[in-house]
């Protein structure tokens, strides 16, 4: 009916018609799950904890580490449930002392104009907060309500730090600071100093410096050990260098960090053809400091997957002089250009270095030549004739 209509092409309603339903289809491999996501959270799912009362032993860092929605729920219900509990204290002492139905020449109520379960919960929030509306207040007829004023105060006090402290807390978390720490997309691989190298550029988006800055990077894989163990994630730590050499980076301006892929690395083996989505490889980059405004360290962290890395790219320029300063130009942070680079793994070039010595003299003959224009002479602007010089 649909293909009368024109709304289905027939050929596709006859070979719907001609597949067997009984017969199983197959996927493609799926994208091999990520340790750490490029915003740097970790892709890590604990299940069946037994010991759950651990979270309750270091109760400040469990409500730090709660959603927001949870965070306020509990910050609310912390002070809803003392105000009521006390409210309740205050109608019990009231109750005790008849004074919520005086009669005419009793003694001095405990505290004044509480008549109601009502009364009583408004002067427990007015006790709390420190807010005295003057028309109700303890006397001095019974110790006990004095003695429940002291309490009252100190559990108010101590709530409200616990709260107060929690907010603040997650308001200027660490990680805040690093989603101005930015990494490039790609990772690339291309020759620098005549060796592979492993490359990448980070940024600080910010003003404000992080002092101490380091960076570190590891591969992660899985492995299996000659006893014959499977290590699902077997992390391996290699070394980063930048311009100036070492860990320590000044994040001022965009940098490119790189690694140079030697025989003690752990990408030695790693060739053009194993760049791609099936390849068991993430490489996780950490850039950790100390926040210059707060004084409190942070970590950025990505990751790079096989298919996410570019063989024969270097990164292009994007800091420049203009005006007597530098200016960094944010729209190319990421882009890339093709160089010449060895198909081959670094072991293979390292064996061979013929295979360097080609692509050198390939690469000074290149597709770019200057072509001889016969110069046009010049003609002069004035001529001198003659007669002038007579």
């Amino acid at each position: 009916m649909l293909s009368r209509k024109g709304i289905i092409p027939e050929e596709y309603v006859l070979t719907r018609l001609a597949e067997d339903p009984a017969k199983p289809r197959y996927r493609a491999r799926q994208r091999r799950a990520r340790f750490v996501s490029k915003k740097g959270n970790c892709n890590v799912a604990h299940k069946n904890i037994r010991e759950q009362g651990r979270f309750l032993q270091d109760v400040f860092t469990t409500l730090v580490d709660l959603k927001w929605p949870h965070t306020l729920l509990i910050f609310t219900m912390s002070f809803l449930c003392s105000w009521l509990l006390f409210a309740m204290a205050w109608w019990l002492i009231a109750f005790a002392h008849g004074d919520l139905a005086p009669s005419e020449g009793t003694a001095e109520p405990c505290v004044t104009s509480i008549h109601s379960f009502s009364s009583a919960f408004l002067f427990s929030i007015e006790v709390q907060v420190t807010i005295g509306f003057g028309g109700r207040m303890v006397t001095e007829e019974c110790p006990l309500a004095i003695l429940i004023l002291i309490v009252q105060n100190i559990v108010g006090l101590m709530i409200n730090a616990i709260m107060l402290g929690c907010i603040f807390m997650k308001t200027a978390q660490a990680h805040r600071r690093a989603e101005t720490l930015i990494f490039s997309k790609h990772a690339v691989i291309a020759l620098r100093h005549g060796r592979l190298c492993f490359m990448l550029r980070v940024g600080d988006l910010r003003k404000s410096m992080i002092i101490s800055a380091t960076i570190h990077m590891q591969v992660v894989r899985k492995t299996t050990s000659p006893e014959g163990e499977v290590v699902p994630l077997h992390q391996v730590d290699i070394p980063m260098e930048n311009g100036v050499g070492g860990n320590s980076i000044f994040l001022v301006a965009p940098l490119i960090i790189y690694h140079v892929i030697d025989a003690n690395s752990p990408l030695y083996d790693l060739a053009p053809s194993d760049l791609h989505h099936h390849q068991d490889l993430e490489i996780i980059v950490i850039l950790e400091g100390v926040v210059e405004t707060t004084g409190i360290t942070t970590q950025a962290r990505t990751s790079y997957l096989a298919d996410e890395i570019l063989w024969g790219q270097r990164f292009v320029p994007i800091v420049a002089e203009e005006d007597g300063r530098y200016s960094v130009d944010y729209s190319k942070f990421g882009n890339t250009v093709k160089v010449p680079t060895p198909l081959c793994t670094a072991r293979q070039l390292d064996e061979d270095h013929s295979l360097l010595e080609a692509l050198t003299l390939a690469s000074a003959r290149g597709p770019l030549r200057k072509r001889s224009v016969p110069m046009a002479k010049a003609k002069p602007k004035f001529s001198i004739s003659p007669d002038s010089l007579s």
